[in-house]
């Protein structure tokens, strides 16, 4: 959703709240303690969405448990800021966003990591022709160093972070920072995302996938003789890692391996809805659940 259409159709904070109400309840509001559907309507001291339960005896409004609870930031600005993130496809930083939302960056950075964290899916399960490689993320990109410096490492052996990722063609990505690389590491991350009975895995030659055909029909591509062979190519998830990069290289330039996997999150999100029209009130909804 674009931010006019968002200025639209939440124009204050009533708006706001009055969406996440019909979100989280659908007109049969409930305590988020006890469950109980026995509450009412809280007017007193102007606390506007308040609601008491008579069960627990606790009072709570629609944000209680959510990423907005105990927010000072006006909801129109949380909107407007989950918007900017979705729509963002290389991401963006806490600097830019706290300049467009009119916040400081500190209260931006927060905002970010919260909407971040509610872009888990944890429901992703690959099947057809999958995908898989993995990346390593941080440091300075190629090119951008002084002609007496050293060129940095790539890949594997540096101190940069793994990434771990499969894609399914057409489909869905799933990616997770590891702490190393092994056949091991990349044998457990495949298997809990990957259907085996109903799918191709397509690698390179890293050792690490020698025994994937053990479950999965697995084929290689080796790249130093070509890129492609007909179907049997790693190009796709190459496109992906594209993406993850140059969120690093053109907004955030640099973050931390603590919080890689919430930025490899959002970028999975994204990806997997890029076609989602309806991602924004998706989100939303999600919110509240």
């Amino acid at each position: 959703m674009d931010l006019v259409t968002v200025f639209e159709r939440f124009p204050t904070q009533q708006h706001c709240i009055d969406h996440l109400e019909k979100a989280r309840w659908n007109g049969e509001p409930t305590c988020p303690f006890c469950g109980s559907d026995n509450v009412a309507s809280k007017h007193e001291n102007e606390r506007i969405g308040r609601w008491n339960c008579h069960k627990c005896h606790n009072s709570y409004n629609v944000l209680t448990g959510t990423i907005f609870k105990g927010t000072r930031i006006p909801l129109q600005k949380w909107f407007l800021a989950i918007s900017i993130i979705i729509n963002a496809k290389k991401s963006v930083s806490s600097y830019q966003l706290s300049r467009d939302l009119g916040i400081t960056q500190r209260t931006a950075y927060r905002m970010g990591m919260q909407i971040r964290k509610e872009m888990v899916d944890d429901a992703v399960f690959l099947k057809g022709i999958v995908e898989a490689d993995e990346t390593y993320v941080g440091g300075k990109p190629r090119g951008h160093r002084r002609d007496d410096d050293e060129p940095p490492k790539r890949g594997r052996g540096t101190k940069k972070q793994p990434v771990i990722g499969a894609l399914a063609r057409g489909g869905k990505v799933i990616a997770e920072p590891s702490d190393k690389v092994t056949g091991k590491t990349l044998k457990a991350f495949l298997r809990q995302f990957v259907d085996g009975g109903d799918s191709v895995l397509v690698t390179d030659e890293f050792s690490g996938y020698n025994r994937m055909g053990e479950w999965v029909p697995h084929f290689t591509i080796n790249h130093a003789v070509a890129y492609a062979e007909g179907l049997i190519h790693t190009n796709t998830i190459e496109g992906f890692w594209s993406l993850v990069k140059r969120a690093i290289f053109g907004q955030h330039h640099h973050y931390s391996k603590a919080h890689a996997a919430a930025y490899i999150v959002e970028a999975c999100y994204k990806y997997n809805n890029r076609n989602n029209p309806d991602a924004f009130d998706q989100f939303l909804a999600g919110t509240v659940s």
